[in-house]
């Protein structure tokens, strides 16, 4: 029966269904007949209904504003000193609104965090020109980065950090006159991770942020059982620029996350298990008021797998950085995020066990950049830009090259778009 039903609900090129099959199977001669013949036909009917009728909508997801990005140009930062050390390693960088440009100027400051500890110079943070070039609103590229300043980051009481004490990985420009260095940490040798506020011009530490004590290492050799593993710390740092406000008087948020899975949640076959901070900064009493699982994507045949920048874009949107490295070099992907109906997992001591009871933070892929056609470096760093000529918010990213000759300090530029 059902296959012959099957059969009849077969359309002609009118796409009317054809009912002979019905009615060669059922020859309708008795009162039951009758009534199996309005059966028969109810179901026709209701069939008919059913194919014409439009496909059901599929509801939008709201929890992801329609964006895109788009490729404007790379620039590769020639191998340079300036005074006196090494221009490298720039794992992270943040835009200043209040830089240089002007309504003639196309050009833009950015501070970009070293990640040397100490080791070829003090630990830094350097002052870069971006200039764009503008021929037309469709063609905007970046012309030139130009390393314009530095400071040295010092500790509360005025001293360097002496080499191997810190790991700054992250950085990002606050409203009060100063930025926030994440340093992952030195594991071997028994120095936590933290993130602290450095004065944006003497580079002097104002103080730290509250680190979970389920961040902090055990153990610094093999017998570690908890915190973040050796070099694979805190890595993002981001401020959400809706919360900038004259002076930073008024609250603002910020964004922090693990490069890699902390030690208590690693599980050898699922290494994807990341941790996002979520803090308000208020005043001198900054407050931790969540935590989110992030989840990694893995990808075949790496080596090395880690999520290395958040980027706040407003409207509750974060962008995430994800970089790899495997047989055929560096990969990278742009992910959109929304963490409003994530789990807060800040009394989740390891996720070992516990992951199909929470719910992470959503992830949806904005841009592969292997799809680009250009050589991809080791892109660690990613920030908000100016607004372009053409309206479109800028992104900008930046390599660390290891402080090594065979690779680059490449930057990229791209348009983040929305289509609201």
């Amino acid at each position: 029966m059902s296959q012959r039903w099957h059969k009849s609900k077969q359309f002609n090129k009118s796409n009317k269904i054809q009912v002979t099959v019905l009615s060669n199977y059922f020859p309708f001669k008795t009162l039951g007949d009758r009534i199996l013949r309005l059966f028969s036909l109810a179901l026709i009917v209701l069939t008919v209904c059913t194919a014409c009728a439009p496909p059901p909508a599929v509801a939008r997801d709201r929890s992801f504003p329609e964006m895109s990005l788009e490729f404007l140009g790379e620039y590769q930062l020639p191998k340079t000193n300036f005074e006196g050390s090494p221009v490298g390693g720039l794992s992270g960088i943040t835009y200043d609104p209040k830089g240089i440009s002007t309504v003639t100027s196309k050009a833009y400051r950015f501070y970009a965090l070293s990640d040397d500890p100490s080791e070829n110079g003090e630990a830094r943070f350097y002052s870069l020109r971006l200039d764009l070039t503008v021929r037309d609103l469709a063609n905007i590229r970046l012309k030139k980065v130009a390393v314009e300043g530095v400071t040295s980051l010092k500790k509360a009481d005025g001293e360097t950090f002496s080499w191997g004490s810190i790991n700054p990985e992250g950085i990002a420009l606050s409203p009060r006159n100063s930025v926030f260095v994440a340093s992952e940490g030195v594991t071997h040798v028994g120095i936590p991770p933290f993130i602290g506020e450095f004065d944006l011009k003497t580079g002097q530490m104002r103080g730290n942020l509250p680190i979970p004590k389920r961040y902090i290492p055990d153990a610094s050799d093999e017998k570690q059982q908890q915190g973040v593993v050796d070099n694979l710390g805190f890595e993002s740092l981001t401020i959400d620029p809706e919360t900038f406000s004259p002076g930073g008087l008024d609250p603002f948020r910020l964004f922090a996350a693990t490069e890699a899975p902390l030690m208590q949640d690693l599980d050898p076959e699922q290494a994807s298990k990341l941790r996002i901070l979520h803090y308000v900064i208020v005043d001198k009493t900054p407050q931790l008021v969540s935590e989110n699982f992030y989840n990694l994507d893995q990808v075949p045949m790496t080596i090395l797998n880690g999520l290395t920048e958040l980027v706040t874009v407003g409207g509750g949107q974060i962008l995430s950085l994800e970089r790899s490295f495997g047989l055929s070099g560096y990969s990278a992907r742009i992910y959109q995020v929304a963490v409003g109906a994530a789990t807060d997992t800040s009394r989740i001591q390891s996720f070992k066990g516990r992951v199909a009871m929470v719910e992470p933070v959503k992830k949806k892929l904005l841009l592969d950049l292997n799809e680009l056609g250009i050589p991809l470096y080791n892109l660690e760093g990613m920030t908000l830009g100016p607004r372009l000529p053409d309206g479109s918010q800028s992104i900008v990213l930046v390599s660390d090259d290891n402080f090594d000759e065979a690779q680059k300090t490449q930057f990229i530029l791209l348009s983040l778009k929305s289509k609201n």
